[in-house]
């Protein structure tokens, strides 16, 4: 979620970044350089729109929502295959989990807001569109990567083509087989910082370019 404020940084403040990884980022449906095309049959849109609502004017009833004892717990939602691929689910069953996303921190109120501030940053209106910025290195003195798995069921693959076929300065690297927890993968996070600090490249994670879609 943190990526919001990472495209801020290099719209405003690009000078003071060594270097940029975003790993499977959040893109926001309603960016306006989004076309419907690459937005319009994706369910996660219709999903967000109404999680949106409910975070700005119900956050009361969102929050009772998510205390109730008939809502699954999260080891059911963890290893639900409409969010995860079968690579994130056996990374699953040997990783702590996601601390803050467990039902007894989510009855904490502050950690709820935390989370629901976050989500309607990343998903609000933005006074800039990310998809209209020039290249903030020119000189190529740093460097801006997009990280992001081929089967990514919480960020879609199709949106991240997108975006690395607006922004060609962005250094894309697609994961085969890859879900949305890549970073916990054997030999990804030493591959995205091989790729950042020593600027390594690995034939596996090149993107097949007839499919960025421009």
């Amino acid at each position: 979620m943190g990526s919001y404020s990472i495209w801020s940084c290099l719209k405003y403040i690009p000078d003071r970044l060594a270097g940029v990884s975003f790993v499977v980022p959040v893109v926001n449906y309603w960016w306006r350089s989004l076309p419907d095309r690459v937005v319009k049959d994706d369910y996660r849109k219709k999903l967000v729109r109404w999680s949106m609502w409910f975070a700005n004017h119900a956050p009361g009833l969102l929050h009772w929502w998510v205390n109730q004892k008939w809502l699954p717990s999260t080891s059911v939602l963890e290893r639900n295959p409409m969010f995860f691929n079968d690579r994130d689910i056996d990374v699953l069953k040997t990783i702590s989990g996601f601390p803050m996303l467990t039902q007894d921190k989510l009855r904490e109120r502050s950690v709820f807001d935390t989370l629901r501030r976050d989500f309607m940053l990343a998903f609000g209106k933005w006074e800039f569109d990310p998809l209209d910025l020039c290249n903030p290195y020119p000189q190529n003195e740093s460097t801006v990567h997009i990280w992001q798995g081929l089967e990514d069921k919480v960020v879609p693959v199709q949106l991240q083509r997108f975006v690395s076929g607006k922004l060609p300065w962005i250094r894309y690297h697609e994961v085969p087989n890859g879900g949305h927890l890549i970073v916990h993968y054997d030999g990804i996070c030493e591959a995205i910082l091989r790729s950042l600090l020593l600027g390594e490249e690995q034939v596996s994670f090149r993107p097949n370019t007839a499919k960025i879609i421009p």
